[in-house]
C-alpha cells in the first residue's frame, strides 16, 4: 500500500501543511456568571493538536484565516504563534473582529454553543481583494486541511476560488484532507451543504467525516451503509468517526472497525473529532498504518475529552517551542 501522506524522517524536507478556517474567541461558562476566555475553532483545534503531535523540524504548519485589527485579533494571532503554528498566511482586515462563541457543558460532558460570528473577519476569506500570495502559498503546501465549516463561512465566489486553489495544488502533488463537519444553522438548506461537501470530496485524498453528520446530509442508515457509499466514491483514504463507538477505517478494499478508548472519564466532548483528525494525520506522517493511526487518534481524543475546553493546557500535551517559517510563495 502506498502511503497517502508521506512519512517524515530526517532524510526528507519538512512536510508543509496549510490549515484553512476560522479561529474564534471562545467564552466557556465556569458558572452562570463566570466565563473563561480562550481561542478555538474546528480547524484551528486540529492545527493545534497536529502541531503538538509532530516535531517542528518535520512538519511546518500554517494557519490560513482572516482577523481584524482589534485587541482580540491581536491576542488570537499571538495564541496561534504560541502553539508553534505559522501566522504569515493570516490576513488582517481593518474594522473587523473575530467571531465569538459561548460554551455550556452539561454533567455528561455534552456541550451547547451560542455563536456570534455573522460579521467575523474570516467570512472574507478568498473574497475579492484576498491576497494572491496566500493562494500561492497554499498551493505550494504538501497537505491542505479544511472542513465543511470552512466552506460554510465563505461566499459562493470565495468557495469557487478555494476549489480552484485545491485543484491546482492537487495537480502538482499536494494532498487534501477534509472533514465534512456539519452545522445546520450555517447553511441555507441541507442540500446546499451536501452540494458543497460533494464538490470538495471530489478533490479530497483523506476524508474524515463523522457518521452522525453523514446521516443528516446523505441519509446513510448506519455505519456500514455510510462506508459502502463512501467506498463507491473511490477515495484514496477515509476514516468515519462514530463517537464513543470508535471509527470505521476504509483500507485495502475493506472496512476495519477500531474501537474508541473508554479508560478516561469524559469531562467535555469539545474538539473530540478535531483532535482525532490531528492524531490520525500525525500518526500517518510518522508512517503508521491506517488502523494503528486510528488507535493513536482515539488515544489523543480520549485525552482531550478528559479535560475542559477545546484546547488542553500546555502541561497536558506540550506545545511546540516555536513556529517555523511558512512555505515560500511561488
Amino acid at each position: 500500500m502506498t502511503d497517502l501522506i508521506r512519512p517524515t524522517s530526517v532524510n526528507t524536507p519538512a512536510t508543509r501543511v496549510a490549515v484553512i478556517g476560522e479561529c474564534m474567541v471562545e467564552l466557556t461558562h465556569h458558572s452562570d456568571r463566570t466565563l473563561a476566555l480562550d481561542f478555538a475553532g474546528d480547524t484551528f483545534n486540529t492545527a493545534v493538536y497536529l502541531a503538538r503531535g509532530t516535531p517542528a523540524r518535520d512538519v511546518c504548519i500554517d494557519y490560513v484565516t482572516a482577523v481584524g485589527d482589534d485587541w482580540y485579533s491581536g491576542e488570537l494571532v499571538s495564541a496561534i504563534e504560541t502553539e508553534g503554528i505559522g501566522t504569515e498566511l493570516i490576513e488582517r482586515i481593518p474594522g473587523h473582529s473575530p467571531g465569538l462563541y459561548l460554551v455550556r457543558t452539561d454533567d455528561r460532558g455534552e456541550r451547547t454553543f451560542t455563536y456570534h460570528r455573522s460579521e467575523s473577519a474570516a467570512r472574507h476569506l478568498f473574497d475579492n481583494g484576498w491576497p494572491e500570495r496566500i493562494d500561492r502559498a497554499i498551493g505550494a503546501s504538501d497537505l491542505i486541511y479544511l472542513s465543511a465549516i470552512t466552506l460554510q463561512i465563505l461566499s459562493a465566489s470565495a468557495r469557487e476560488r478555494l476549489w480552484s486553489i485545491l485543484s491546482t495544488a492537487r495537480a502538482r502533488g499536494a494532498k487534501i484532507a477534509f472533514d465534512s463537519n456539519f452545522r445546520r444553522r450555517g447553511w441555507p438548506t441541507v442540500g446546499d451543504a451536501r452540494a458543497a461537501i460533494e464538490r470538495t470530496v471530489e478533490l479530497t485524498d483523506l476524508y474524515l467525516p463523522t457518521l452522525a453528520d453523514e446521516q443528516i446530509v446523505f441519509g446513510d442508515r448506519d455505519g456500514p451503509a455510510c462506508a459502502q457509499r463512501i467506498a463507491g466514491l473511490g477515495l484514496p483514504e477515509c476514516v468515519i468517526k462514530d463517537g464513543e463507538r470508535g471509527c470505521l477505517v476504509l483500507a485495502d478494499g475493506g472496512v476495519v472497525s477500531v474501537p474508541a478508548r473508554h479508560d478516561v472519564p469524559v469531562v467535555d466532548t469539545t474538539a473530540a473529532g478535531d483532535s482525532f483528525n490531528a492524531g490520525y494525520i500525525a500518526a500517518r506522517l510518522r508512517g503508521e498504518a491506517r488502523p494503528r493511526a486510528a488507535e493513536s487518534a482515539h488515544l489523543l481524543a480520549a485525552q482531550v475529552v478528559g479535560g475542559s475546553g477545546a484546547i488542553l493546557p500546555d502541561g497536558v500535551i506540550p506545545r511546540r517551542e516555536q513556529a517555523k517559517a511558512p512555505p515560500d510563495a511561488v
